[in-house]
């Protein structure tokens, strides 16, 4: 029987092998090995998937958990890859070191555009692969064109059914069919993760022991008046989305979104990765409104406060937490920010614009309260009909090479639909650069690349700026 190695980084994904294994969906073997791979950049003093609270009770699962920091030191998984004249050298070398022997392999990796994932399907070139996501961008295309002797490898990808109704595209242009991970499973192996002991000792979950007996999942609850609304961290900044002070902002944002909803008491989950005066701002406009605001200081899942608190409301930007908590847990949720974002977003290709779009186009404004309150996940039926072509369209502007084939279904999402809206999710120039429609027409292309037309254009935007100065035009 093969042996199954199982590639995670974060306690999510290793949350979601765990759903598949009990669900079946992996195959009995005669060895379940999970490699834990550290992606921080100080990965030496940061603590790894094996440390994370919540992470002793997926280990069952497996027969082993071995660390593939350890393995490649002192070079770091997000960019070490071996030459390929040595990949025969470092196959026999794992075989030997994990005491594989002849062993036929498995292999279910995440991100398989970039290491760790690539490297380790490169290193047993005859493993078949399953891919697996944890999150949205599952359903955005393939980053990179791959090589096509890796992607004709990849059997299937597995993802929780965050979008009920829509079809993910990753490594769809090898015909690699889509297997949504049952729900169930899912929310019983995160159920498990959140009934272990709060790290923050018995005082509180994460520092939330003064919410009393908010600790617990008692049902639906008595509404906001009697339970918190919850914000979601994403520590944007670092990914270069929009700079630190505009992200504090966004976090006040949210804090007085919530307050006008009704919400007096909030509790902000800050991102792991996230400094802590990200959350001094919010504190403030809490302060300054008479709300209550709890800061989570623990690392733990969105989904162990969505278990054992049952917020009123979730709020955040973008996070794959809101698609959680609506589809799997039925949690009223809200978004902020993702307007700004998408105006910004660069280079266009940035795989996270199909998660901004999915949640932007799927969630109501928390600057909109009659939006929120009356706000339901909408059905598979409705979500194929209006998202399945905005996916693709928006899916086939990132990566029309990868994704040629869906040509046809693009132009014909974005053939009559014109103004504002038609272009919050994709942009003018795009259109115009791949001939799609929407965009400058043919005869008319010539603009943006005449020099006499480029002059003028930045002298209106200089004569405008020095009408907002308050300074002469002439």
């Amino acid at each position: 029987m093969p042996t199954q190695i199982f590639l995670a980084s974060t306690l999510y994904g290793a949350a979601t092998l765990a759903a598949g294994i009990d669900a079946g969906v992996f195959p009995a073997v005669g060895r379940r090995i999970l490699l834990t791979s550290n992606h921080a950049v100080t990965a030496e003093v940061t603590p790894g998937l094996a440390d994370m609270p919540g992470f002793a009770v997926l280990r069952g699962r497996f027969d082993e958990v071995l660390d593939w920091n350890a393995v490649i030191a002192p070079q770091h998984p997000s960019t070490w890859a071996p030459r390929p004249e040595d990949v025969p050298l470092w196959e026999r070398q794992l075989r030997a070191l994990w005491g594989l022997g002849d062993d036929r392999v498995e292999l279910v990796v995440e991100s398989l555009q970039v290491p760790p994932a690539q490297t380790l399907c490169r290193l047993f070139p005859g493993a078949a692969v399953d891919v697996y996501a944890d999150g949205l961008m599952s359903y955005g295309p393939t980053r990179f064109r791959l090589d096509p002797q890796l992607g004709m490898r990849v059997r299937r990808v597995l993802h929780p059914d965050l979008v009920p109704g829509l079809e993910p595209l990753l490594l769809t242009e090898f015909g690699v069919r889509a297997e949504p991970l049952p729900p169930e499973p899912l929310l019983k192996v995160l159920a498990e993760v959140a009934e272990l002991p709060d790290p923050a000792g018995p005082e509180g979950l994460g520092g939330l022991g003064g919410l009393g007996g908010l600790t617990r999942d008692t049902g639906p609850g008595p509404g906001p008046a009697g339970r918190p609304a919850l914000l979601l961290g994403q520590y944007l900044s670092a990914l270069d989305l929009m700079t630190p002070a505009e992200e504090e902002r966004l976090h006040a944002d949210m804090v007085r979104g919530a307050h006008a909803l009704g919400h007096r008491e909030l509790v902000f989950k800050p991102h792991p990765g996230a400094p802590a005066a990200y959350a001094h701002e919010a504190e403030r406009e809490a302060a300054r409104l008479g709300v209550r605001l709890t800061v989570a200081a623990a690392p733990v899942l969105a989904e162990t406060l969505y278990q054992r608190l049952r917020p009123a409301l979730v709020v955040g930007c973008f996070s794959t937490g809101l698609l959680t908590a609506a589809t799997l847990y039925g949690l009223p949720v809200a978004r902020t920010g993702t307007g700004a974002v998408l105006a910004r977003l660069t280079p266009y290709a940035n795989s996270n614009r199909v998660p901004l779009a999915l949640v932007d186009a799927l969630l109501p404004d928390l600057a909109d309260p009659d939006a929120v309150r009356a706000w339901t996940p909408p059905g598979p039926e409705r979500v194929r009909a209006e998202l399945a072509g905005l996916l693709t369209a928006v899916g086939f502007t990132m990566q029309p090479r990868i994704l040629a084939a869906r040509r046809a279904e693009a132009e014909a999402h974005l053939a009559g639909r014109s103004g504002p809206g038609a272009l919050r999710y994709v942009t003018r120039r795009r259109l115009t650069v791949l001939g799609l429609p929407g965009g400058i027409p043919a005869r008319l292309a010539f603009l943006p690349r005449s020099p006499r037309v480029r002059r003028a254009v930045r002298r209106i935007v200089r004569l405008r700026r020095t009408g907002r100065s308050g300074r002469p035009l002439s």
